[in-house]
């Protein structure tokens, strides 16, 4: 009798065992492989549209006057020739044009004597031809106050190019006084991105590195482009470093001078191995990965490297063609059974 009792013992635990085994819990999971591709180190920063330095024209005041119209305002497109000011001459200016007149008036004379008296013999030829050379030089003087315009009461400063009003200078019953810089035109759709790089940052930026420009504003187009010049002095404003990316003529439509973009610059390329960004937690002990053995998950520990918004570069701890888990591996820890879903 006790020898049948503990048969059915026996056979009641085996039934146990087995049942336990059939219900054993497990997570619907997804692999990935460890694929080895190009990598790109990319620092992202941050500027704004700007007109290109070298396409600035500065137009200057050529004599004393009073500014009695601004035609244009900052931002505006202007055509070739298109008005821009216009100035009242001086009367100090006005005076110095009617001296300069009036020598031109002397010499012309004073030459038209030296060579009455040289017909008559009373003058010689030297005399003669300093008088001539005066009258050349006053005559030179009087043409180049006409060319700044100190012959005329009323002057028109016109735009030399067509371009885009960047600087106004002054304002309408301004005295200006001669060189003064009173408007600046951007030629054309010459444009420039003026980014600002950390200052550690920049020992790892060449110029001529590739650059994709994205508008913040939402603009989906990407401006391809190549860094330009890398300022050595850091901007007050803004405590960062300022370097240019020049923006092709061709992808300047819909940008506005002073209008935010982002810059991604790439500032090194090799091959390495990556996974889903999915497929890397972290937790205290550091990065790690899921893979599956035997039916059930195996936590491994990485290390990683260069993240992009889809995958995370493994520098140590998994194999090229290795597969790992990307997705349900919140829902792992190491031991627990896995079922492969599509």
């Amino acid at each position: 009798m006790k020898r049948a009792t503990t048969i059915v013992c026996a056979l009641s635990l085996v039934l146990i065992c087995s049942a336990a085994r059939a219900q054993e819990p497990s997570v619907l999971i997804q692999e990935a492989k460890v694929a080895e591709q190009p990598i790109e180190d990319i620092l992202t920063v941050y500027g704004q549209v700007e007109a290109d330095p070298d396409s600035v024209q500065a137009i200057s005041v050529l004599h004393d006057a009073l500014v009695t119209r601004v035609a244009v305002s900052p931002g505006q497109r202007v055509t070739r020739g298109q008005l821009l000011l216009e100035l009242a001459t001086s009367p100090v200016a006005h005076m110095e044009y009617l001296k300069a007149r009036g020598a031109v008036d002397y010499a012309q004379s004073e030459l038209a004597r030296q060579q009455r008296l040289m017909q008559e013999r009373l003058t010689t030829n030297t005399q003669v031809d300093a008088a001539r050379n005066a009258l050349r030089d006053a005559q030179a003087s009087l043409q180049s106050l006409e060319a700044q315009g100190q012959n005329s009461a009323m002057n028109k400063v016109t735009a030399l190019t067509a371009g885009i009003i960047t600087g106004i200078g002054a304002k309408q019953g301004d005295r200006l006084q001669a060189g003064t810089p009173v408007v600046e035109i951007a030629v054309g759709n010459r444009l420039v991105a003026r980014v600002g790089v950390e200052p550690e940052d920049i020992r790892a930026i060449k110029p001529g590195a590739p650059v994709k420009l994205r508008s913040v504003f939402g603009r989906e187009d990407v401006i391809d482009s190549q860094m330009g010049d890398i300022h050595a002095i850091i901007n007050p404003a803004t405590r960062l470093v300022d370097a240019l990316v020049p923006i092709p003529a061709d992808q300047t439509d819909g940008l506005v001078i002073g209008g935010s973009l982002s810059a991604a610059i790439q500032i090194a390329a090799r091959t390495g191995l990556t996974v889903p960004r999915s497929a890397v937690l972290e937790d205290q002990q550091g990065a790690y990965v899921f893979r599956v053995e035997n039916g059930k998950a195996a936590r491994v520990a990485v290390t990683t490297g260069w993240k992009s918004d889809q995958c995370i570069e493994i520098t140590s701890g998994l194999k090229a063609g290795e597969s790992v888990v990307s997705v349900g591996n919140y829902e792992l820890s190491d031991g627990i059974a896995v079922r492969e879903g599509k």
